[in-house]
């Protein structure tokens, strides 16, 4: 029997890959290669872009709440009787270290600095032109040693309000108000005989610096801080806030409530307002409209900010615009705070 012959493979199943086939087969794959870079990187720049405004986004409403806060408390003395302290004579300077000059103040919770001029000589050169100025004058709202609020510290100012009723009916033995170590804080309790427990005392100057505080032009929410006998602290709070315009609401007849606003109450002059002058109008505030611009830290590559935003309005009541023209994005926020410990005050059963 013949041995069976298995047929030989045709020559041209023995030619492989002609280089035509390798040639597409290469190009195939460099554009699924390629169109795997551009979603790579479209979906990396849409993650950094995402990034950048939630950032914006949380940097506007912090520096929002967080100004919110302080205005809400500004006036807030604790157990003091704030009406039985007399007015100054003239408006104090916000960067003073003398303990008189908190004292006088106590009837001032707010004092501000329309687009910053005459801009206090503790508050440092780099404000953000055309950007306001705002001090916050107030007391912690726990005594010293007490829940949240930290021991005393030497060097530091504090406020103590007496509750023995003999040290109460004279506003000169009503309170203490000194820096720990040098002042006398000798008030009493309802016994007479305890000494009463203090507050720390604030002075808080809100501003927009052109630097974040580490070397980088990025338009900052900055504060001074009052330290006692350091004098003032500047702390960076939220990067971003690039614009800051304050409106003020003035009571015109005592009892409460806003009569009307103004971007400057050192010139507000209403018509039927009688002795009104820029100390009256400053202890006459009830509320405070906030305008702010929060910008992205970082530009975006490809867009433009043409935009005009509307900031509240000056002191002739026309809009306070910007318009800016660079590769960051923005958002303006708005919101009205009414200052509790001042209207309350008034209010009538």
């Amino acid at each position: 029997m013949n041995p069976t012959r298995m047929p030989s493979p045709s020559p041209r199943r023995m030619q492989g890959v002609s280089l035509i086939e390798l040639m597409i087969g290469i190009t195939l794959g460099m554009i699924i290669v390629a169109a795997l870079a551009v979603l790579f990187a479209n979906t990396s720049a849409s993650r950094a872009e995402l990034e950048r405004s939630s950032r914006q986004i949380e940097n506007g409403r912090f520096a929002m709440d967080l100004l919110a806060e302080d205005l809400r408390l500004a006036g807030f003395y604790g157990e003091l009787s704030v009406l039985s302290i007399p007015p100054p004579g003239v408006l104090v300077d916000p960067c003073s270290l003398v303990a008189t000059d908190w004292a006088a103040a106590i009837p001032i919770p707010l004092q501000g600095y329309d687009n910053g001029v005459g801009r206090p000589a503790c508050v440092p050169g780099t404000v953000q032109p055309g950007t306001d100025i705002l001090v916050v004058r107030r007391v912690a709202t726990c005594d010293a040693g007490v829940g949240g609020c930290a021991a005393v510290v030497a060097g530091q100012p504090y406020l103590q309000a007496a509750r023995c009723a003999t040290q109460v009916p004279t506003v000169a033995n009503s309170y203490r108000l000194g820096v720990q170590g040098t002042a006398v804080f000798d008030r009493q309790l309802r016994d007479c005989a305890t000494i009463a427990n203090m507050r720390q005392y604030f002075v808080h100057i809100y501003f927009v610096s052109t630097d974040n505080g580490q070397g980088s032009a990025i338009p900052t929410l900055k504060r001074m801080e009052l330290t006692g006998t350091g004098g003032f602290t500047e702390v960076p709070l939220v990067e971003g806030i690039e614009q800051l315009n304050f409106e003020y609401g003035i009571d015109t007849d005592n009892d409460g409530q806003t009569n009307g606003y103004t971007a400057d109450p050192n010139v507000y002059n209403p018509p039927g307002c009688v002795g009104c002058s820029a100390l009256s109008n400053w202890m006459n505030v009830m509320s405070v409209r906030v305008n702010l611009l929060a910008r992205n830290v970082d530009p975006t590559p490809g867009y433009t900010d043409s935009k005009t935003y509307t900031l509240g309005l000056d002191v002739s009541n026309a809009p306070v615009t910007y318009t800016p023209a660079d590769n960051y994005k923005r958002h303006a926020y708005s919101t009205v705070v009414r200052l509790v410990n001042n209207s309350q005050r008034r209010e009538l059963p």
